[in-house]
């Protein structure tokens, strides 16, 4: 599951310690016909040492079998014009998100889901590199080693950007990244401009709502993947944002949705809206009367774009509908 920490349904890691996954792991780490003699996989060249939150790591120079295990490393990777071998999938979708194109994920190798990726399957695919993050697969990690190279993040999410920078040091990506960076930037500028510029934009608050089936009804707070973005842009918070644990988000019950209310909402579900109290929220009393519902400045977002995507690609998604939003003429 992405970035919003609880995952719909925990389930216990499977095939650890397994003899098939032992057998695959051997065979990958030993290198066979595809590695030299020191376990260098073959064609990849020269390695060079990446700073990771495990340490330092050796990566080939140029990886051309990489396999990333989270959403904000497949969206890096395709933003920086790399095409992963293979990749896991969110638990409540089928595929991979929709708003990267197809043709650039055509021909990716699912291998499970997000927290469960299947370790047979990875190691099949033979990568020569592995992106993930501690707060996902810190216990896989010397599975995960023994199959290729792995560059681990501390976490997702909020600190999407420094992120993006260790995948494209692992990636051999620096001068990509940094037109990817400068254009982001102008982006956020643009958005900036259309809204009225920035005083206009400062004084407009916004709210990110997110419905999730078996759970409390989140608001994002100030230490959010979508939070960066509304500050680029330089729209303001709701107070309520402040009360963010860790930043991170504030939970909402059908009954207190009121203190959600503000200039701006933009709200997404994840899975089925009965479930997640969408339906009971936004056919209450409570809702109708926000002053947000009443001025037509409710926007429901695309939750897999929005709240899953983590990372540049995304992020210009988002921008253009921001932007689409917040001019519509009422």
């Amino acid at each position: 599951m992405p970035h919003f920490r609880t995952p719909l349904h925990r389930r216990r890691a499977l095939l650890t310690g397994s003899l098939a996954l032992t057998g695959a792991l051997a065979l990958t780490a030993c290198g066979s016909s595809d590695s030299d003699g020191d376990g260098t996989v073959a064609g990849s060249g020269d390695t060079r040492t990446v700073k990771t939150a495990m340490g330092d790591v050796s990566v080939p120079v140029n990886p051309r079998r990489v396999v990333v295990l989270d959403t904000a490393e497949l969206d890096s990777a395709i933003t920086l014009g790399v095409k992963p071998v293979g990749s896991t999938h969110v638990e409540a979708s089928s595929g991979f998100p929709g708003y990267l194109p197809k043709e650039e994920v055509s021909g990716i190798k699912d291998v499970g889901e997000m927290m469960t990726p299947n370790m047979e399957a990875v190691a099949a695919l033979k990568p020569d590199l592995i992106l993930t993050s501690k707060i996902r697969h810190a216990a896989k990690y010397d599975q995960l080693r023994a199959i290729a190279p792995t560059v681990m993040t501390e976490t997702t999410g909020y600190p999407w950007k420094e992120n993006f920078q260790v995948h494209a040091d692992a990636l051999g990506k620096r001068a990509e990244a940094k037109k990817v960076v400068a254009d982001y930037t102008a982006h956020t500028k643009k958005v900036t401009k259309a809204i009225g510029g920035p005083a206009k934009a400062e004084q407009t608050k916004v709210n990110v709502l997110r419905f999730i089936e078996g759970a409390d009804i989140r608001l994002y707070g100030d230490r959010s993947y979508i939070a960066t973005l509304l500050k680029d842009v330089g729209l303001g918070r709701a107070p309520i944002s402040a009360k963010a644990k860790d930043g991170f988000s504030y939970d909402l019950s059908p009954e207190k949705i009121d203190l959600a209310d503000t200039d701006v909402i933009f709200r997404s579900t994840y899975g089925d809206p009965k479930k997640s109290k969408e339906t009971q929220t936004v056919g209450s009393g409570l809702w109708k009367n926000m002053k947000a519902v009443k001025s037509g400045n409710v926007h429901t977002v695309d939750d897999e774009l929005w709240i899953q995507g983590i990372g540049y690609t995304a992020a210009d998604r988002i921008l253009d509908e921001m932007q689409a939003d917040l001019t519509k003429k009422k």
